[in-house]
């Protein structure tokens, strides 16, 4: 296996039960690169209702990078206000590049502030942490990487930090617009069918195994959501919710089509157009066959994922949310688990469709109204609390 074909060439796995198998996970090379990236004040932007502007900033990130380097070479995580990527050395100028195009882009057209950083793996393993990789497959074509060893954690304090990010920040002046194809948000928000959307992020700590704590939480919600696929997809009809014009269409087109807005409205809702046509029919508008399609859409999004914690978007009923947060709050108590948990009552969806023809589509879904930002903020005040310590890889 080469260093630069690190991730194109690793073994991907479809069972996602076995996430929490460490031995499989595979060392990034040392000469890889951490690409990460977050809103500032992202709370101060989900208060004033801006949380759907954050989530595609976020995305517009992994679109990005992926864009210029190649979506089969370049492992990523969504985080809901940022994302972070791996590249390998050769691709840092291409990846940066991408990168800086979209902190310029959201500082002008979003009016948000993106800090952004490329931090060398050796320097994560100098600090005394890790970054091991498995590829999950969500359907023929499509993956996502799943991440342990403290490695993004140690990434995002640095990120955070003033003083520690200096030497890698990544800055905007005179970059050019990021490449952008394919990043849309033209889904309605997902309703809870259940009653509430809950943006989960949690990690073992003490002496207790991800697959112990899951099989704890199994007994409360009445499924486990490292088994049962059913129970926790989101992106399926049931939720899915389209209305034309789509109402994020005015976001898309104005972080999409910068270049020439004019003609991106245009394109769009000609594309959408006869996307709902096509849906409403069933039948076949060009490379875009529906019925393929929305099978493809309930497998391809990053509802489940690994992120140095376990991170899940799950749709639950109150009874099911009481027995969730006693569960986990018990666990916190005894050291067993660290968490962060948001509720809302309806979920985000954001595409990234690269060759619809090829079925190359991934989707990234997050609560609303701060989700798993909101989620994230409370789990590092419990991290801080519980002692960093103590925790251990998923």
């Amino acid at each position: 296996m080469s260093a630069d074909e690190f991730y194109r060439e690793l073994p991907s796995f479809s069972d996602f039960s076995n996430v929490a198998d460490l031995q499989d996970y595979r060392a990034v090379p040392d000469d890889w690169y951490v690409l990460t990236a977050d809103i500032v004040s992202s709370g101060k932007a989900v208060s004033e209702g801006r949380y759907k502007d954050v989530n595609m900033v976020g995305a517009a990130v992994i679109a990005a990078v992926l864009n210029s380097v190649g979506r089969d070479r370049v492992p990523f995580v969504f985080g809901g206000d940022g994302a972070t990527l791996l590249v390998p050395q050769k691709d840092l100028e291409k990846g940066t590049d991408a990168l800086a195009g979209v902190v310029g882009l959201a500082r002008q057209v979003m009016e948000l502030e993106l800090r952004a950083a490329a931090i060398p793996v050796a320097d994560i393993r100098a600090a005394g942490g890790d970054i091991r990789v498995r590829k999950y497959l969500l359907s023929p074509g499509n993956h996502l990487a799943m991440i342990v060893g403290d490695g993004l954690g140690i990434s995002d304090t640095i990120l955070k930090n003033p003083d520690s990010v200096k030497p890698y920040a990544i800055r905007s002046e005179d970059t050019d617009l990021p490449p952008l194809e394919g990043l849309s948000c033209r889904w309605e928000p997902l309703p809870a069918l259940n009653g509430h959307i809950v943006s989960l992020i949690m990690k073992p700590a003490g002496r207790k195994s991800l697959t112990e704590l899951m099989d704890r939480i199994a007994g409360e919600l009445g499924f486990n959501p490292l088994l049962d696929d059913t129970r926790t997809r989101m992106a399926d009809k049931s939720h899915l919710k389209f209305r034309f014009p789509p109402r994020g269409l005015s976001l898309e087109v104005s972080l999409t089509s910068a270049r020439n807005l004019a003609k991106g409205w245009v394109k769009t809702s000609v594309e959408c157009f006869f996307f709902v046509w096509s849906y409403m029919t069933g039948f076949r508008v060009g490379p875009f066959d529906p019925k393929k399609y929305f099978k493809e859409l309930s497998l391809n999004t990053d509802h489940r994922k690994v992120g140095d914690s376990l991170q899940l978007v799950l749709d639950l009923s109150s009874a099911q949310l009481d027995a969730l947060q006693s569960c986990l709050a018990t666990a916190y108590e005894e050291g067993d688990a660290i968490f962060g948990l948001h509720v809302s009552s309806e979920a985000l969806m954001t595409c990234f469709v690269q060759d619809i023809g090829n079925s190359q589509h991934i989707h990234f879904v997050d609560g609303s109204n701060g989700g798993l930002s909101l989620a994230a903020a409370e789990f590092k005040e419990r991290q801080a609390e519980l002692g960093s310590e103590r925790l251990h890889a998923p």
